[in-house]
């Protein structure tokens, strides 16, 4: 099997299949998975949401409080994070110039990232199993 002549990898890198970052394609693949699992849940929560309009405090913290719900918040909440930590990790690999600020801004990426996530789904495990 012969690479095409448009081809610029070396052997090993089709092998392995990773672009020239070593890294491009899973991020793709992580991506694009991650978006077609919000996609369902998005729908989802939009629908509970919408029913929740003019529901008082307690209605919506019990409607939270349903395993499936919750369950369904908290896949929602890890999909979106994963794909926002990968999305600006793109964004600042591609735009940021200079090896230091690119560095600073990755690590600050990562750590933003699952903070964020952290609180979110401490959140949702508060309110959604009685803490």
């Amino acid at each position: 099997m012969s690479a095409s002549k448009k081809d610029m990898r070396t052997p090993l890198g089709r092998v392995l299949a990773h672009g020239s970052a070593r890294s491009g394609t899973g991020d793709h693949i992580r991506q694009r998975v991650t978006a077609l699992a919000m996609v369902p849940l998005a729908l989802f929560f939009t629908g509970f949401l919408v029913s929740l309009v003019g529901a008082d405090y307690e209605t919506a913290r019990a409607a939270l409080g349903n395993p499936f719900i919750a369950v369904a918040a908290l896949l929602f909440v890890v999909a979106a994070i994963m794909h926002m930590r990968i999305g600006m990790q793109i964004v600042i690999e591609d735009y940021v110039t200079g090896a230091r600020l690119r560095s600073i801004a990755l690590i600050g990426n990562f750590f933003f990232s699952y903070a964020v996530g952290l609180a979110c789904l401490y959140a949702v495990a508060k309110i959604g199993f009685g803490g």
